[in-house]
């Protein structure tokens, strides 16, 4: 079941909430194994066979999460560090058997000649988010930062519908305060107003922003990927289109996903924070997807040895991060090139950071360097994309070439009217204006480019419209979202003028759904 779809909007969500509402008011935990229901029901919509995957994997992590919590409390921890290792295993073996199992009989039997073929398996939904969630768990259980019983809370905790398909990857110390808390099972008006607000702006961004842009993406990449050479407009357009498809479509699921837990009263972590506005990867990783980035900080850069092991193995961790972060996201070259690309930058970033450290050199205060380092990022953030949506490494380096104008120069004919008697003279002068993979005759696709750009790179984003009402749990010494004193004025408030807005872009949005539009993180 989709967050953009008519079912979800007029049966399962009113549903789920007049439910919980109606039974919080004689028990809290009754209306908590509701919303658990109610999140298994949601996940068996796409297929009811997995649901017992996940219950499964749901029961496995309770008992080990449990026995690693009273073996640290009872000072045992040798034993719990063995049990760590086995929990730890166990789900990531379930994970590679049923994303990365293809990929390596493929490729082993590539390398050995001989074609190694298993049956194709349907890659769970979210299978590695709440693999993800629960190793975090377990962790902080083997820690003693997780200490919580409740098989129903713990259920509800990684079953949870608004996060459980594509993140944010929750932290048990976060959800499960809340989940025991009172004042989460009582109707609060302020909290319904917030969290439709919210679902209503991250429906427009998808129905309407990201699968508006997402029709100029697939004819210039799908050429690619059959041998055809865009030219550097086409390329561009292309590259760019699909930067900004799965910008508005994460960003717009991402509020979404805060929206709905908000009408349950309960506030989901921040994910998404315009990271188009980084000017550098660092700042781009601590905006985009957050509560991946802190996972992997947390539970995988550190435990390789972070930078305590020296300079030269503090690069390797962070090259190998990001390496296995983008073979996370899918079991392919192209995400592999992806992740590696994203560690040479970061690597590059830190280099930068160091040498400038060490010649006393604050390149902030140059003029236009804050544009500048935004520009550049967004740039080396663009050709990572490349790979990120190619259909092979093959297509994405055809379509790399087109970028940098080794495939030719040329405008697409839609364009030639712009030109007017420049565009005839030259044509007198040999010039050709083929037709187009991306602009298929329509060249105000190119201005919505331009426009999707500002958007991204003036805009506030909701955290920021939003701020006074706090709608996403932000971590310690994360920048302040705060606006000043002058942006009080467009900032949102439970208003006559807010409703007509927000009403009019919902009505837009629904009016918007196509017929099946998946959310891209829901692939991973």
């Amino acid at each position: 079941m989709l967050f953009n779809s008519y079912p979800f909007i007029v049966l399962f969500l009113p549903a789920t909430l007049l439910g919980f509402f109606l039974l919080a008011k004689g028990a809290h935990r009754l209306a908590a194994a509701w919303l658990a229901a109610a999140s298994i029901f949601f996940y068996g919509w796409w297929n009811p066979a997995y649901v017992l995957l996940l219950l499964a994997s749901i029961g496995l992590n309770y008992v080990f999460g449990v026995r690693l919590a009273r073996l640290h409390a009872a000072g045992r921890d040798e034993h719990a560090g063995r049990l760590l290792a086995m929990a730890v295993v166990a789900n990531l073996l379930l994970l590679c058997y049923y994303k990365y199992a293809g990929f390596f009989l493929t490729n082993l039997g590539i390398l050995a000649g001989t074609p190694l073929d298993l049956a194709v398996i349907a890659l769970p939904l979210g299978i590695s988010f709440f693999t993800f969630t629960q190793i975090a768990f377990l962790v902080d259980a083997r820690r003693g930062k997780a200490k919580e019983y409740s098989l129903i809370h713990y259920c509800l905790f990684v079953t949870y519908f608004p996060h459980l398909i594509a993140g944010p990857i929750l932290h048990h110390g976060e959800m499960m305060p809340q989940f025991g808390n009172n004042s989460t099972y009582r109707v609060k008006w302020r909290n319904l107003a917030v969290g439709l607000t919210l679902f209503l702006i991250g429906l427009y961004k998808k129905t309407v922003l990201a699968d508006g842009i997402a029709e100029f993406v697939g004819p210039t990449f799908n050429a690619a990927a059959a041998g055809s050479a865009p030219t550097l407009l086409d390329a561009w357009c292309a590259a760019l289109a699909y930067t900004f498809q799965i910008y508005f479509d994460f960003s717009g699921y991402s509020d979404m996903a805060i929206g709905l837990s908000r009408l349950f009263g309960i506030v989901l972590p921040l994910n998404f924070d315009s990271p188009y506005k980084a000017t550098s990867i660092v700042d781009f990783w601590r905006r985009w997807h957050i509560t991946l980035s802190r996972f992997l900080r947390d539970y995988l850069y550190f435990s390789l040895g972070g930078n305590r092991k020296g300079t030269a193995r503090r690069y390797l961790n962070l090259f190998l991060t990001m390496l296995l972060g983008g073979f996370w996201h899918g079991a392919g070259w192209t995400f592999i090139c992806w992740g590696a690309l994203h560690g040479i930058y970061l690597m590059f970033n830190h280099g930068w950071g160091s040498l400038c450290r060490a010649l006393r050199f604050e390149p902030k205060s140059l003029p236009g360097w804050t544009a500048f380092a935004r520009l550049i990022t967004f740039i080396a953030v663009v050709v990572a994309w490349v790979f990120f949506r190619a259909a092979n490494v093959d297509a994405a380096l055809v379509m790399l070439k087109g970028m940098a104008g080794m495939n030719g120069l040329l405008s697409p004919e839609c364009l030639l009217t712009y030109w007017s008697a420049f565009g005839n003279w030259l044509i007198d002068q040999g010039a050709d204006f083929p037709e187009s993979n991306c602009f298929d005759g329509d060249a105000i696709k190119f201005t919505w480019i331009w426009v999707l750009i500002v958007v991204c790179w003036t805009f506030p984003n909701t955290q920021e419209i939003l701020a006074t009402y706090r709608p996403a749990l932000v971590s310690p010494g994360y920048r302040n979202i705060m606006p000043g004193q002058s942006a009080l004025n467009w900032m949102w408030n439970p208003t006559l003028g807010w409703l007509t807005v927000i009403a009019g872009l919902g009505i837009y949005a629904v009016l918007s759904i196509s017929e099946f539009s998946e959310f891209i993180y829901f692939r991973f």
